[in-house]
């Protein structure tokens, strides 16, 4: 078909129309809607969050270490400059940030550094309730050594760096911890220049649970990894008294760490790791390359459910399944969790490769079995102080589970979505009732479950 003067006129018109309005959208800009700062020793990010994507070009300058964003067809805002205030003291990572006109149409941010970085900066479209996001990830140069983290946390000691760790760091805790809790009269007396013990504190009281003895079997720490799950972008499930779930679950976690950090296995040392203690988003594959670095004996990720009918309740225990979920409100939540990455936002293009691997691996038979175990005691000690909403280990395909040599399990500890339930997952005391059937759970898979030998022994 020919087209006629006036059909050419009238495709001429809206194309002009066309670009006038695309003309107005860019000159009037993006309109910042919130800025956010999440600090923490893994890395610290900023967010910038946007009614319209952010054209950025960036600069890195190593001496002294900053970081330099550009934004394009932006004026400078209030909105822009909170996050000038935002920079809390204690930030590993980040000094300061400045804000500046750096010409028309054009805003400078400068990122003050307290250490070199490995600097990210990245997109992400809306999705849930935000709006277009972009993310500036400052990531340590040098990442720390999370079994040289552990070894410092139980001394007493600063964080070591990756290459300051010592030749067998576990093997030496070991060690330390068994001549701390040998009796009195075996202690060797110390040499008369002891300032470096004087100034270590005393070993935390410790716990001692009953377990079997295996023959062959070495003196060796546990570790049980813990995850909170949520965190910094991505709040979890929300109640309607505004609590949020990432919060909950990492009181939750710190209460746990503590019960297994004074507690002994058959004389063995009990060590709690966990993939985030404070407020910021880890993706679900990194939750589990971290248990798999430390080479957690147990992996135990804990949340709190949520439904769309506030009278659900209880909780459940979760365990990977090869095949199909056991239940469609099983499936339903797992298809939920695991799309946590995209609430809290990855930069997918730099994912290491190891870590890309672990969502891929597929679990063993026996870790699926020796989950369900683990899962089973837990489900009795959380049904014996709070209500359930399944009696049983529930199954389905939860990527944070998919850990295939560590038993995983994921704790659904109430509906945060009830009223009632919001209000006892905010208690002190119901909290601690939590951590305590963890702990008893734990205990108890344990005397059943020996660990199994690692290299990590005396």
């Amino acid at each position: 078909m020919t087209p006629t003067p006036l059909h050419r006129r009238t495709v001429l018109q809206a194309g002009s129309l066309a670009l006038l309005l695309g003309s107005a959208q860019i000159a009037r800009g993006a309109s910042i809607v919130a800025v956010r700062i999440w600090p923490a020793q893994d890395y610290s990010r900023v967010t910038i969050e946007s009614d319209q994507p952010l054209r950025t070009q960036q600069t890195f300058v190593p001496e002294p270490p900053r970081l330099a964003v550009d934004i394009e067809g932006m004026d400078l805002n209030p909105q822009l400059r909170e996050l000038v205030g935002k920079v809390q003291p204690d930030d590993p990572n980040i000094a300061a940030i400045r804000v500046g006109q750096f010409q028309p149409g054009l805003v400078r941010l400068v990122l003050d550094l307290k250490r070199e970085a490995r600097p990210q900066v990245f997109s992400l479209p809306p999705v849930a309730s935000y709006r277009n996001r972009l993310v500036l990830d400052l990531y340590p140069a040098q990442a720390l050594d999370p079994l040289a983290t552990l070894i410092a946390e139980r001394s007493g000691g600063a964080t070591p760096a990756a290459n300051e760790g010592e030749s067998d760091p576990l093997g030496a805790l070991i060690q330390r911890q068994a001549q701390a809790d040998a009796p009195a009269a075996d202690k060797p007396t110390p040499a008369p220049d002891t300032t470096i013990a004087r100034s270590e504190p005393p070993a935390p009281p410790a716990t001692t649970a009953t377990t079997p003895t295996r023959s062959g079997g070495t003196d060796r720490i546990i570790i049980v990894a813990l995850d909170p799950g949520h965190g910094g972008e991505d709040p979890g499930a929300i109640g309607p008294r505004g609590t949020h779930e990432k919060d909950v679950v990492l009181k939750v976690a710190h209460l746990l760490r503590e019960r297994i950090n004074a507690t002994k296995i058959d004389g063995n040392p009990m060590r709690a790791y966990m993939t985030r203690d404070a407020d910021f988003f880890v993706p679900l594959a990194t939750r589990v390359a971290k248990a798999r670095r430390v080479q957690a004996d147990l992996f135990v990720s804990i949340h709190a459910d949520a439904f769309s009918n506030p009278d659900a309740h209880g909780a459940s225990v979760f365990a990977l399944s090869q095949g199909g979920a056991s239940s469609s409100a099983a499936r339903w939540l797992a298809n939920k969790e695991n799309k946590a990455d995209l609430i809290g936002g990855v930069n997918v293009g730099v994912q290491d490769r190891h870590v890309q691997r672990a969502m891929l691996d597929m679990s063993t038979t026996a870790q699926i079995n020796d989950s369900l175990k683990l899962g089973g005691v837990l489900v009795g000690e959380i049904g014996a102080m709070a209500k359930l909403h399944k009696p049983r280990v529930e199954q389905a395909g939860f990527a944070v589970l998919k850990a295939p040599d560590i038993p995983s399990v994921l704790v659904e500890t109430a509906f945060i979505s009830n009223p009632e339930e919001e209000a006892r997952l905010r208690s002190s005391a119901y909290q601690e009732q939590l951590a305590d059937a963890l702990m008893r759970g734990i205990v108890r898979y344990f005397a059943k479950n020996p660990p199994l030998a690692r290299s990590r022994t005396v």
